[in-house]
């Protein structure tokens, strides 16, 4: 067996170990951790030189897609914590609560509300593990194509889970940040994809119980021939994740499908033959921030991936600080007070 094989052989035994043990390890009762070291969550060479790659390759149509978001009736602002300007969510206009936004009396043209929003994107998961790999060996692949050295299309990577680097990463998210934030978020929205929803059950295992976990379709990755973005049915994610709210997904289905029951559960965005663009990635990120907006909770918590949030930071939102607007990588959290202000009422 050549070293290559061999390697990707102890991969896909990991692979099976994690997946077997993801949901005793969700479902477990909390459990003292020692402090991750940070040696056992550093970045490696070849995790940095592909991130650098991949950020360079995304941002293409990025800034045709902000210019088409400046159209739309909700503009959100986004602003670093330490920013001068930031608005204080204790400012957020009383006046907002009482006056209803449907008041045909209310002339306020924008009206706005405020949140703290901490963005995370999950640590390691195997494809992210696989990629590395693959190119410390030297393996080239052209992204988004059935490219025979492309490790993110393996049949084996469907839906991955976090490694153990990707769960000591999360952890030490919650030792170093969650731990020290001034106030606990009330919401935490998880992209229902298996890295994204461990990462924030472990970052925030404090908080079962106490605030809500809930997974969001609309905060997925950037979806289509990376067989590592499709995700599993929600009947399955539900079995292994209790802890997690995916009423949202299966109203969705019911809608989509004019299904009075939901039963048609599976993935609806994931597409063997082509990738999302642009445009229907930022679509979806928009319908999400106009949800968001409606909610009444004001410190969140959102786990997602590298495209989604490169895409809400640069096509999105409103931003000015390069530190916000920078990829992501695997098991780092942003904080950002987000400003939502509705410039006119959504055509029906």
């Amino acid at each position: 067996m050549t070293l290559f094989g061999l390697i990707f052989t102890l991969l896909l035994v990991l692979l099976v170990l994690a997946v077997s043990a993801s949901s005793m390890s969700t479902n477990a009762g909390s459990v003292a951790t020692p402090v991750v070291a940070p040696s056992a969550i550093a970045q490696s060479d070849a995790a940095i030189s592909l991130a650098e790659k991949e950020s360079a390759e995304k941002m293409h149509g990025m800034k045709e897609l902000y210019n088409a978001m400046r159209q739309r009736p909700l503009i959100i602002k986004a602003y670093a914590l330490h920013d001068t300007n930031c608005p204080s969510i204790d400012d957020d206009d009383d006046d907002n609560n009482n006056n209803n936004i449907n008041d045909k009396n209310n002339n306020n043209d924008k009206r706005k509300n405020i949140k703290t929003v901490h963005f995370i994107r999950h640590g390691q998961g195997f494809h992210n593990l696989m990629a590395d790999q693959y190119k410390m060996l030297g393996k080239e692949w052209t992204q988004f194509t059935n490219h025979e050295n492309n490790p993110y299309t393996l049949p084996e990577l469907l839906d991955p889970p976090l490694t153990e680097k990707g769960r000591l990463q999360a952890q030490a998210l919650a030792q170093e940040q969650v731990a020290s934030l001034a106030q606990a978020p009330e919401l935490i929205l998880l992209s229902p994809l298996c890295r994204a929803i461990q990462t924030g059950l472990i970052a925030f295992e404090p908080l079962i119980g106490q605030a809500a976990f809930v997974a969001h379709e609309n905060i997925r990755e950037e979806s289509g021939v990376h067989i590592c973005d499709k995700r599993r049915s929600v009947a399955r994610q539900q079995a292994e994740f209790p802890q997690v709210d995916f009423s949202v997904l299966l109203e969705a289905a019911i809608s989509s499908n004019n299904n009075n029951n939901g039963d048609n559960d599976d993935d609806p965005i994931y597409s063997d033959a082509r990738r999302e663009s642009k445009e229907e990635v930022g679509e979806r990120i928009y319908n999400f921030m106009k949800w968001l907006s409606k909610r009444q909770e004001r410190h969140i918590a959102i786990a997602s991936h590298s495209i989604w949030l490169q895409t809400v930071f640069n096509g999105i939102l409103e931003c000015e600080d390069d530190g916000l607007k920078k990829w992501f990588l695997t098991g780092e959290m942003r904080s950002a007070v987000l400003e939502f202000m509705e410039t006119r009422r959504e055509e029906n």
